[in-house]
């Protein structure tokens, strides 16, 4: 298996594991203004388990799937009666994740001191082969291994949104659920359904849940932010200064 990633995209697979990965990304200390988004409405409350599809009635569903696909991300129909197809997910992530970083290209071993937390860019999605035994959990962990995250994945949670009108609904899985059965009934659209990665709110950060190094990055992030903003300040200051005192000169002049 091979995973290939931008900034944007990326692709993995739970199915094989290989160590030949590729990884960019953008480390940003600043959050970056947001583009308007469709209003959002959480659903939870509301969503209604789909009932169990018999295996006729799976097959069909994987043909017709297949049928209305407009990129190669097909599904697949095995043997053993487990089928196989792609989810994206975005990584919709807020707050700062910590990577460990390898010890040298192509090597499988890591270097547990050389770890970095960053902001991950807003715009990343990964796209996972998975199978229909693979669960949220699976997927869950499987993002964080692909991107040499460090952090619990208890941190995380897995949703599904789909879009009425301008309105965007949102539903916190469950890690049982299953995410290429809800890809199945849904069908390709990304309209219909599509996955996002967030952190798990619970109303207020458990800092006890952070180790000592993730809190040591942390720390290290906001000295980063508040340096640069001082110099930001100050840069700003001395230019409005020098356009005062040059006013000042000019009027003290005679005319």
């Amino acid at each position: 298996m091979t995973w290939n990633s931008t900034m944007s995209s990326g692709y993995s697979s739970l199915e094989e594991d290989s160590g030949e990965f590729f990884f960019t990304a953008r480390t940003s200390f600043f959050k970056k203004p947001q583009a308007k988004a469709r209003p959002e409405r959480d659903v939870g409350k509301e969503h209604v388990p789909q009932k169990l599809l018999t295996k006729e009635e799976l097959k069909q569903k994987v043909e017709a799937y297949n049928s209305s696909v407009t990129n190669r991300l097909r599904m697949s129909w095995n043997t053993n009666d487990v089928y196989t197809g792609f989810i994206k997910v975005q990584m919709d992530l807020h707050r700062p994740i910590t990577i460990r970083a390898m010890s040298a290209p192509g090597s499988h071993v890591y270097n547990s001191i050389n770890e970095t937390a960053f902001y991950l860019p807003k715009d990343t999605v990964n796209t996972l082969h998975i199978s229909s035994c693979n669960t949220v959990k699976d997927v869950i962990q499987a993002l964080l291994q692909k991107f040499t995250v460090v952090d619990n994945p208890a941190k995380f949670a897995l949703f599904q949104q789909f879009y009425v009108g301008d309105q965007v609904h949102s539903h916190k899985l469950s890690d049982g659920e299953n995410p290429l059965y809800l890809r199945l009934l849904a069908g390709p659209g990304s309209d219909a359904l599509s996955f996002v990665l967030r952190e798990y709110e619970t109303g207020e950060v458990l800092w006890e849940a952070f180790s000592l190094p993730e809190l040591q990055n942390f720390l290290r992030i906001l000295s980063k932010e508040e340096e640069d903003q001082f110099k930001l300040l100050e840069k700003r200051y001395m230019t409005y200064r020098a356009k005062l005192e040059a006013a000042l000169r000019s009027t003290g002049k005679p005319d």
